[in-house]
């Protein structure tokens, strides 16, 4: 299962219990950490989320509401004597600020720590289970968002139709793959007759911080779901797009425009107190639109 938790959804200012960006990808146990500001270890507590099940982080950008938790995190695993490797992924300048903190400091990482740097559109892990991949966002400095996509399932099979055929069980996984069997006499036994397709593969993105672009529809056409930032309601598009940021109908548009079956959206301005009116706006536009909400975890 592919699911998606909301640690952060307010944008630069923690403001009415809204804590900067940060999220959780959780594939089949493993936490795929995206952002990181500040307050995100407290909300990994808040929320009883493993930080030991964290193998990487993805950091779109370097504004401080999306970063400046990271070293603190990093600090804190290797306190509590982490020993898996720890991945993380964001623009150049990164690599340099973490060593710079953890030089200063005198402080000793005991796991293995990997940074990588990202400057175009690329794959940036492909496992057996999950693609993660990252495409360039319009915003005011270098920044990406993030897609994960599930491997695509195995063909299920139809155990009472394999029996009827008399394959053999330990023939089962070769069907799975999509095989077809071959009798002793020479007969074959098609694949489509014992098993049958299995659901596809789930696929969510992060959108990152962006005014609106339309280039980033090839990177998330069709998605299941999406994240989209909404500083602004839409009475203040220029302002939003002076700030390379999107209101909630240029989110929506997006989400429209490229055949998503659900848009999340937060990276809400401060200067809201509450956000009922993000949701309104934007499901005039995309129906299926929810409000990130901090502590909830959902389902892709």
């Amino acid at each position: 299962m592919l699911a998606v938790t909301i640690l952060g959804n307010n944008s630069a200012v923690p403001a009415f219990n809204r804590h900067p960006t940060s999220q959780v990808v959780t594939q089949d146990g493993t936490n795929y950490l995206v952002d990181c500001g500040e307050g995100t270890q407290i909300q990994l507590i808040n929320y009883k989320i493993r930080r030991s099940k964290i193998s990487h982080i993805f950091i779109s950008h370097l504004h401080g509401d999306h970063y400046f938790g990271l070293v603190g995190l990093i600090n804190t695993l290797s306190l509590l004597s982490h020993q898996q490797p720890l991945h993380v992924f964001g623009p150049s300048p990164l690599r340099e600020i973490i060593e710079m903190q953890l030089r200063v400091a005198d402080t000793k990482i005991c796991y293995p720590l990997h940074i990588y740097h990202i400057n175009e559109a690329a794959t940036l892990l492909d496992n057996d289970k999950l693609t993660v991949k990252c495409f360039p966002t319009n915003h005011r400095i270098e920044c990406y968002g993030f897609s994960f996509q599930q491997k695509k399932r195995p063909r299920k099979l139809l155990p009472e139709k394999a029996k009827e055929y008399e394959i053999p069980s330990s023939f089962y996984e070769r069907l799975c793959k999509g095989e077809d069997y071959i009798k002793k006499d020479g007969s074959i036994v098609t694949n489509d007759l014992v098993t049958e397709t299995a659901d596809p593969g789930a696929k969510y993105a992060f959108c990152a911080d962006t005014k609106y672009d339309e280039s980033i529809l090839p990177h998330i056409q069709g998605f299941d779901m999406i994240y989209h930032e909404t500083t602004y309601l839409d009475n203040l598009r220029e302002r939003a797009i002076l700030r390379f940021h999107s209101t909630t109908k240029q989110a929506a548009e997006i989400a429209q425009k490229a055949g998503v079956k659900k848009l999340l959206i937060g990276h809400f301005s401060s200067k809201y107190d509450t956000l009922e009116e993000f949701e309104r706006e934007a499901r005039e536009v995309f129906e299926n639109t929810e409000l990130a909400r901090e502590g909830v975890c959902y389902k892709v």
